[in-house]
């Protein structure tokens, strides 16, 4: 008699990873800042990736373990194997950069398979593999927002329970969620019924009988808490000193921002976010680009920053408007008024400081908040940022690359619109 044996079906080793994990393991790499260049010898000034630093950055994701059976790993790994299991590790990595690609996450040529170096024809080994390292891939806004919504849910996670909500002030106004005591309808007002006391008002007045005859006075309408809208200016600080020392501080901004933006967009709807970049200079940096915006050779050019901010503000029509700059730097370069950048690389030079002092006055004459988060714990740093938060009445913070996110956010979601009366 024949037998037929069947055993279960576990589809190739690619389609079994968790994408949404492996993109979120990526993350640090897709937003690189230019620090491993340091060590890598990669040019700073390329924020292009190519599929084969994609293809070793998968590797090293799928190394940290999770993602894969050790044992699976571990045999596509070996580096004594055969030509086979090389063949067999790079058909998994190209596989993921296709389930990528299908998915939406990057943009890029599709990946092709190479054949084994003995079966490479003579005289073309190592041609095709050459022109598919060299081949580039781009991150779509799907990946920016997912790595955003992550970065968000992994710092909302560490703070514990966060109520979400609007901007909180003083002021009482019609809605929904109660907050104080009823009031007489106004036109105007979300009609937002206090029942009990309508039906009072009725019966005072006109005595307790069936039907109750309910009049335009009798109306009342429960208050809630005013909620405010806000304007943000994030200003981070790209010179060159965010990703020395031997840390890497801006992918962390980069991250924080990806956050904030996730954040303002599914809770704070009308609010309105705005990033610019501070170096020699100061530009407009649209958040979907943030992800390929790295450091350079560049200084501290912080009044520039606040000019950029203070313009954008101006056209925002909010009952806030702030400015939430994160650097690590001093100010060390200022814009002259026949355009060419005067540069100290000492940095708190006295022409700087008092032309980015007189700068922050201009904020706080506008209603403009400066909320600071400084990178650096040097003192003359600590009187500098001590001496912004007292001009324009805002905060300073002085935290990490690890923590920069927890507070920025905690700062975001408190209640600052307490300075509307």
């Amino acid at each position: 008699m024949k037998y037929i044996r069947y055993s279960k079906y576990t589809g190739e080793a690619a389609d079994s990873v968790d994408l949404e994990e492996l993109i979120k393991r990526l993350g640090d790499f897709f937003l690189q800042s230019g620090f491993e260049s340091q060590y890598y010898g990669v040019s700073e000034f390329d924020p292009e990736k190519t599929m084969e630093a994609l293809r070793e950055a998968i590797l090293r994701a799928l190394a940290e373990g999770d993602l894969l059976p050790e044992d699976l790993l571990e045999q596509l790994t070996q580096q004594e194997g055969s030509g086979k299991s090389q063949q067999e590790l790079r058909e998994l990595l190209d596989r993921l950069i296709q389930r990528m690609m299908e998915e939406g996450y990057i943009n890029g040529p599709p990946p092709q398979v190479t054949a084994p170096p003995e079966k490479t024809p003579r005289g073309h080994l190592g041609a095709g593999r050459d022109a598919q390292n060299q081949a580039r891939f781009e991150l779509t806004d799907k990946t920016i927002d997912f790595l955003g919504f992550r970065t968000l849910k992994d710092l909302l996670g560490s703070l514990g329970k966060s109520s979400f909500g609007r901007h909180d002030t003083r002021e009482l106004s019609t809605g929904v969620e109660s907050g104080g005591i009823s009031r007489r309808y106004e036109f105007g007002d979300t009609l937002n019924l206090d029942v009990s006391a309508t039906l009072f008002n009725a019966v005072r007045r006109e005595g307790a009988k069936v039907p109750i005859a309910l009049d335009y006075p009798d109306l009342m309408v429960h208050q809630c808490e005013y909620q405010s809208s806000c304007a943000t200016v994030l200003m981070l600080d790209c010179s060159h000193s965010m990703i020395l020392y031997g840390e890497d501080r801006f992918t962390p901004a980069k991250r924080v921002a990806l956050a904030l933006s996730h954040l303002i967009r599914t809770q704070y709807p009308g609010d309105s976010l705005h990033l610019v970049l501070f170096h020699d200079s100061a530009e407009e940096v649209p958040l979907g680009e943030l992800a390929r915006v790295q450091v350079g050779p560049y200084y501290t050019n912080t009044r520039e920053g606040l000019r950029l901010a203070q313009r954008i503000l101006s056209q925002q029509k909010k009952d806030m408007r702030q400015i939430v700059m994160i650097t690590d730097g001093k100010p060390s370069a200022l814009t002259l008024e026949d355009g060419r950048i005067y540069k100290n690389a000492f940095g708190l030079d006295p022409l700087v400081v008092t032309q980015t002092l007189e700068e922050v006055a201009k904020c706080r004459k506008s209603g403009i908040i400066i909320n600071t988060f400084m990178l650096a714990s040097d003192y003359s740093l600590v009187h500098f940022v001590q001496k912004v938060a007292e001009i324009c009445r805002g905060k300073a913070y002085f935290t990490t690359p690890y923590t920069l996110g927890q507070y920025l956010l905690m700062d975001y979601m408190s209640k600052k619109t307490r300075h509307i009366h």
